[in-house]
């Protein structure tokens, strides 16, 4: 069995996880920036009704979480399973922009203006994929048309790669005060493997640049999984990032789909798997609660004080498509190709191919593919997950009070199955609470699938829908 002991420190220590373990808890399943997820959505919700819940949003007067999808990159990172466009001419961009604009307007029509957008966020492909003049053009143009807050929170995934420092002299002007960066690895042989090489002088550099400029808050992402790691490879990377100081780390597990992505397939042989891969995520998260960072959960680290860790402390942090955000209660509206909206009781996203994204928005302002309204069974586990993913433990009582419902009879099956869990060492269960212990925050996506109700329908699909949960 594993142990693993917290201590007031904010070291964890981890035993030895046996193969057993690790073979019962190593399974797909799902990230769960939603619920219920992706694959049960439905085809049958289009832009009609993205509207009526726009219409809804409005009366119930909620501030915004805007998002904006920027699909190309210059070349395929082969680890990559986000929605891109490789495109080596940028002429690309002039159609997909004006597409952009036109959607950016028709949901502006459905957004009073005393609505404030709290927060605002670029994400890809690569969004520095657009020159300078090209972003303060777009910016400028949503700005014009939403009522941001004072306090926004305005971010953007950069890639060091292709990041200037007009880029980012623009983007400060401008008021981002927030930088994603990938880094995945800074081992050579790994960089290359994944067909991203991307010196840590670069990363340095740009950092640098950044703060000089006054950006608030510098994070950055890094993979483990990746082929041809080590732990002792991966602390290395880890000992650099340190160096860099950024105020919060995503440490993404590799998803390996290659059934989705058929570049994957091109290093399958040279994956960490298993207790290797254990050992490589041991190391990561070893060494930055060793460096003062706090485990967040599942794969975010932040330092004391970051908004991040207070919002966890204060139990406000919340859970959405961009991962851990400060801002509860904001209603999020995706736009560009793929991006997905989370508004009130529904899920909408848009067209995943550019040329059915332009076309779509050109013909009817919205680009709706699919999406999906929740039940009342649904918003409940909503609930319950979110708060176990934030907070590592659901009170029963608040979620009583919520739903006038009791607790324990309305999840009597869940509860029975998390017995398991409890022997095993991932939750501790009572009256009042179901706690999810430190070795469970190693396994939380587990715990979490145990109040999915659609899971095992999930599993019966002919092919993988979810990478592995380590």
């Amino acid at each position: 069995m594993s142990e693993l002991k917290t201590t007031a420190s904010n070291k964890i220590e981890i035993g030895s996880v046996s193969e057993e373990l690790l073979e019962k808890y190593n399974r797909p399943g799902p990230r769960y920036t939603s619920y219920p997820t992706a694959p049960v959505w439905k085809d049958d919700f289009g832009p009609g009704d993205l509207e009526e819940h726009f219409a809804r949003a409005d009366e119930r007067k909620t501030p915004l979480s805007l998002y904006m999808h920027l699909p190309f990159c210059e070349s395929l990172c082969l680890f990559c399973a986000c929605n891109v466009s490789i495109q080596k001419d940028k002429s690309v961009l002039t159609p997909y922009l004006s597409a952009l604009k036109k959607e950016i307007d028709h949901v502006a029509q459905m957004v009073a203006r005393t609505r404030p957008v709290i927060q605002f966020h670029w994400g890809g492909g690569t969004p520095t994929y657009l020159t300078p003049a090209q972003m303060e053009d777009l910016f400028g143009y949503t700005r014009e048309r939403y009522s941001f807050a004072p306090d926004a929170e305005i971010g953007i995934e950069v890639d060091p790669r292709v990041t200037s420092s007009a880029h980012l002299e623009s983007l400060r002007r401008l008021g981002f005060n927030r930088l994603s960066m990938g880094i995945q690895d800074f081992e050579p042989q790994v960089q290359k493997a994944i067909h991203r090489v991307q010196p840590y002088e670069m990363t340095r550099d740009l950092i640098v640049a950044a703060r000089d400029l006054g950006f608030q808050s510098i994070s950055v992402d890094l993979i483990y999984g990746l082929p041809y790691q080590t732990a002792d490879t991966f602390r290395a990377t880890i000992d650099r990032v340190l160096k860099l100081a950024p105020d919060r780390v995503a440490m993404f597990s590799y998803a390996h789909v290659p059934w989705l992505r058929k570049q994957q397939g091109s290093f399958a042989k040279h994956l960490p798997e298993g207790r290797v891969k254990l050992q490589v995520f041991r190391a990561g998260l070893e060494k930055f609660l060793e460096a003062g960072y706090l485990y967040i959960g599942m794969d975010h680290f932040a330092r004391p004080g970051d908004e991040l860790a207070t919002a966890q402390q204060n139990r406000t942090l919340h859970r959405n498509f961009q991962g851990y955000t400060t801002k509860a209660g904001a209603d999020l509206y995706g736009m560009g190709v793929s991006a997905i909206s989370s508004i009130g009781e529904a899920y909408a996203q848009n067209r995943r191919e550019v040329p059915a994204y332009e076309t779509a928005v050109t013909e009817r302002g919205l680009a709706t593919m699919r999406g999906y309204r929740l039940s009342a069974d649904d918003l409940i586990r909503r609930a319950v997950i979110g708060r176990l993913l934030c907070h590592t433990v659901i009170p029963k009582r608040e979620v009583e009070r919520e739903f006038s419902i009791s607790f324990d009879e309305y999840f009597s099956k869940e509860i029975a199955r998390l017995d398991e869990a409890a022997e095993d060492g991932l939750v501790a269960l009572s009256a009042d609470e179901i706690c999810v212990m430190p070795l469970g925050r190693i396994f939380i996506r587990n715990v979490a699938m145990v109040f999915d109700r659609y899971l095992e329908e999930q599993r019966m699909a002919e092919k993988p829908l979810f990478s592995k949960t380590l």
